[in-house]
């Protein structure tokens, strides 16, 4: 009995390696969501540091007016552009070439204003579909410039500025970095899991409905094995796929983030090796479920064609818990270890953190998986019992 499980085993995941198509897609997924991770967080990180490594760039435009002002800027290290008279479609122009993080205009009444202690107005321009980390930095000088014009005018007419401020809050987060990280980048880890419904797809469709099509299916169904072993080993030969692609993945993924230097954007990852490979270890039932879905899903199907169309938006189900509880902002609970695929997502999440959660979100995760999937192959092998069924007579 072991011996024929193990022929079919062999057989099929020997023809999975064969095919180009299973292999292009195990390489895809593998290399696609860590790659596309850490480009993004690169970008995320370029931005962020860009005003420090490069200074920001603001044009001004009647800046002799306030010489303080300007002297301050530069201090905060904003390279201070003096710029010609310039209407507002030229303004516009110059932020849209992005020659300027923002454009700072004086009026020319601001230094009579400012002289009689009335409110000197400064106009701030800026191009909002842009990064704005610059202007915020030039806001924050602004408004510490006005405060301290301020308190400098109280206390010359005798008034403490302490009089202005009666509350001082302080503020204090006990927020860890590593817990910042995962809300963050949280969503996109849960994606890292998707390729375990893709790895395996085209072995799971072309032993089955495939072989179908081609009439291959019936010499197996004479041959001396029971159903169950016929389906639990083209289960096991598109699952070994999908293992192998979400480790590598998995792993791939936990390199890229322990490499980039996530606390210049005020993060961490601090997911340990020990703890990943018990986040791989719960995940390999994913991808058992992931395989016997397919299975299931593409016996059923008329055709190679019919299987792959009806199992493109089979997969996008397992994913849907996830976005729900991302769109509705659901704090953790134990009943999202219940829940195949959305498990996972939220024990890499929980993970991530830093924190001890100990094992029994490991044990809930891989046993939702792992009892989804036995009752797949289950009603797989049930109905592979049925000649019209497999045969689609």
């Amino acid at each position: 009995m072991t011996s024929k499980f193990l022929v079919v085993f062999k057989k099929e995941f020997r023809e999975s390696l064969r095919d180009k198509r299973s292999l292009g897609l195990l390489a895809l997924f593998t290399l696609m969501y860590p790659v596309l991770l850490g480009v993004l967080l690169h970008q995320w990180i370029d931005r962020a540091t860009k005003p420090e490594r490069e200074g920001i760039v603001l044009a001004v435009i009647g800046g002799a007016q306030a010489p303080t002002l300007m002297a301050q800027l530069k201090q905060k290290n904003v390279t201070v552009r003096d710029t010609p008279p310039m209407d507002e479609a030229a303004i516009g122009d110059l932020l849209r070439a992005h020659k300027a993080a923002a454009v700072l205009r004086l009026p020319g009444k601001y230094a009579s204003d400012y002289a009689a202690m009335r409110p000197a107005r400064i106009e701030l321009w800026f191009d909002s579909s842009t990064e704005q980390d610059g202007r915020r930095d030039v806001e924050d000088v602004l408004n510490a410039y006005g405060a301290n014009v301020a308190s400098a005018r109280l206390l010359a007419h005798g008034v403490s500025p302490a009089a202005l401020s009666p509350v001082q809050v302080q503020r204090y987060d006990t927020g860890t970095t590593a817990a910042r990280s995962a809300g963050v980048i949280g969503g996109i880890l849960g994606f890292l899991f998707f390729p375990a419904f893709i790895c395996g797809l085209s072995a799971a469709v072309d032993s089955t409905a495939g072989e179908r099509e081609r009439r291959s299916l019936e010499v197996l169904m004479a041959q001396p094995v029971r159903t169950w072993e016929l389906v639990a080993g083209k289960w096991l030969a598109a699952a070994a796929l999908a293992v192998i692609g979400i480790t590598l993945e998995l792993m791939l993924a936990h390199a890229i983030l322990s490499w980039m230097p996530l606390e210049e954007i005020g993060m961490s990852w601090r997911v340990g090796w020990g703890r990943l490979l018990l986040v791989c270890l719960a995940s390999v039932p994913l991808s058992l479920f992931a395989a016997a879905m397919q299975i299931a899903v593409a016996m059923n199907a008329r055709s190679f064609k019919e299987a792959q169309s009806v199992l493109s938006i089979v997969m996008l189900v397992p994913m849907l818990p996830g976005l729900a509880v991302s769109m509705l902002e659901l704090k953790t609970a134990s009943w999202m270890y219940l829940v195949p695929m959305l498990s996972n997502q939220t024990l890499l999440r929980e993970t991530a953190k830093g924190g001890d959660i100990g094992f029994l979100p490991f044990v809930l995760t891989f046993l939702c998986s792992a009892l989804a999937a036995w009752a797949a192959v289950a009603f797989a092998a049930w109905r592979m019992k049925s000649e019209r069924y497999v045969l689609a007579v």
